[in-house]
């Protein structure tokens, strides 16, 4: 199975996932795990670095769209780093690029959310 999850605290309000490889039916359970673990533990910014994800199906879309449904009401924001094409068409496609503040590259996302 080709997938890695890493996670890395940037603050006590951000905190980074970064997925690689195929996050699809199979793996997003993990991912979604981790996820709730990160927001239940108190953040506020959570930043989902799929640059190195090769692929991701309907399944990791709303673990997404899970992830903004508990942050947002506590004031809390989601971010999404991808710079492969085919993933953000995805995004668009779905209209969920206008759901999520979707960068190209990790530093630009954490400055979004810094600011957010």
């Amino acid at each position: 199975m080709n997938f890695q999850i890493q996670d890395s605290e940037i603050d006590g309000d951000t905190q980074v996932i970064a997925l690689g490889g195929e996050v699809d039916l199979y793996t997003a359970p993990e991912f979604k795990e981790r996820l709730l673990e990160i927001i239940e533990s108190g953040k506020k910014r959570v930043v989902v670095d799929l640059s190195k994800a090769t692929f991701i199906d309907s399944t990791t879309l709303g673990v997404l769209v899970g992830g903004v449904k508990r942050l947002r009401p506590a004031g809390g924001t989601l971010l999404i780093v991808c710079s492969d094409p085919n993933i953000t068409k995805i995004f668009e496609i779905t209209g969920l690029d206008r759901v999520f503040q979707i960068h190209p590259s990790r530093d630009e996302a954490l400055a979004a959310a810094a600011e957010a």
